[in-house]
């Protein structure tokens, strides 16, 4: 295996609750009160739909596609949802510090370091909203790839949070029988006093409509069986992607970060941020000054 590449599930199309839109000559994002299925092809009009999201939607109760049924690939919940505070280099999409909370990896002149991980809002680095949580959530959508992926990519607290949750406590609640359960994602609506009352919609992962805990728990256990049965390995499934994410000291590839910057840093907040348009060796140069400001590495 080729070092220093992560090797992560195979991506069939992805799933979004936003779209980026031309205004004042300016591209920004826009958030949806609904679900979309697109393919990994763009075209003048944005990213082409996948065929899955008219099949979904003509199963749809209403016009809007709410729901969308969904099976985890992984046992393990964090395998399945990739969730951690992420600093971008605005020009290249390149990762520059990943962090969970507790330490992060952070690209400097040395190359890639151990640091304690504050969290954004201690952080010199993070500071004028550089660092946000950043997450990617694989579903399996076509049962004729089973290991195949759709990922929904999100930088909202809401959504990583509530998706971590569930996905937990779904692994407690089945014995470790994640990757069989009956599950559906689900867009859901809350007010803030922060969203100015307006809603802000996030994802939930709950059972499929109509099916109890204990009847999902039920038909996990006749899917695990069977599927050990026909010689079916999941244990090692787990154990193969956990050593594929790890392969790299970044997961994120290059054409990754790109394709997100324009929701992770939107247009306005460009000229707040003078240094991340710099060149790269300026840019790790910056890095380096708030370095100083921070603290020692981790050994």
């Amino acid at each position: 295996m080729i070092k220093g590449l992560a090797i992560t599930p195979p991506i069939l199309g992805r799933i979004s609750i936003g779209r980026i839109i031309e205004k004042n000559g300016k591209r920004l994002p826009e958030k949806d009160d609904q679900f979309t299925i697109t393919s990994q092809i763009q075209n003048k009009e944005g990213w082409v739909k996948h065929p899955l999201d008219e099949q979904l939607r003509a199963k749809a109760a209403s016009q809007k596609l709410r729901t969308i049924p969904v099976r985890m690939i992984f046992n393990d919940p964090e395998l399945n949802l990739r969730a951690e505070y992420s600093l971008f280099d605005r020009q290249t999409g390149r990762p520059v510090c990943v962090g969970d909370g507790q330490t992060c990896r952070r690209l400097t002149n040395q190359g890639v370091e151990q640091y304690p991980c504050p969290s954004p809002d201690l952080c010199p680095l993070a500071q004028g909203g550089h660092c946000k949580p950043y997450g990617r959530l694989h579903v399996n959508l076509d049962d004729a790839d089973e290991l195949g992926t759709f990922i929904f990519r999100t930088t909202g607290f809401n959504s990583i949070r509530t998706l971590a949750a569930r996905l937990s406590y779904y692994n407690a609640a089945s014995g470790g029988l994640l990757s069989c359960l009956p599950l559906q994602l689900t867009l859901r609506g809350k007010s803030t006093t922060q969203s100015y009352r307006q809603p802000v919609y996030y994802v939930d992962l709950t059972l499929k409509d109509g099916v109890s805990l204990n009847e999902a728990i039920r038909t996990a256990k006749e899917i695990d069986q069977q599927s050990k049965d026909a010689g079916f390995y999941q244990e090692a499934v787990d154990f193969v992607a956990r050593q594929g994410f790890a392969n790299a000291n970044f997961e994120m590839n290059d054409g990754e970060g790109l394709d997100v910057l324009e929701e992770y840093y939107p247009e306005q907040e460009q000229n707040c941020a003078v240094e991340q348009q710099a060149s790269p060796e300026e840019f790790v140069q910056n890095i380096q000054q708030g370095l100083q400001q921070s603290v020692r590495p981790v050994n």
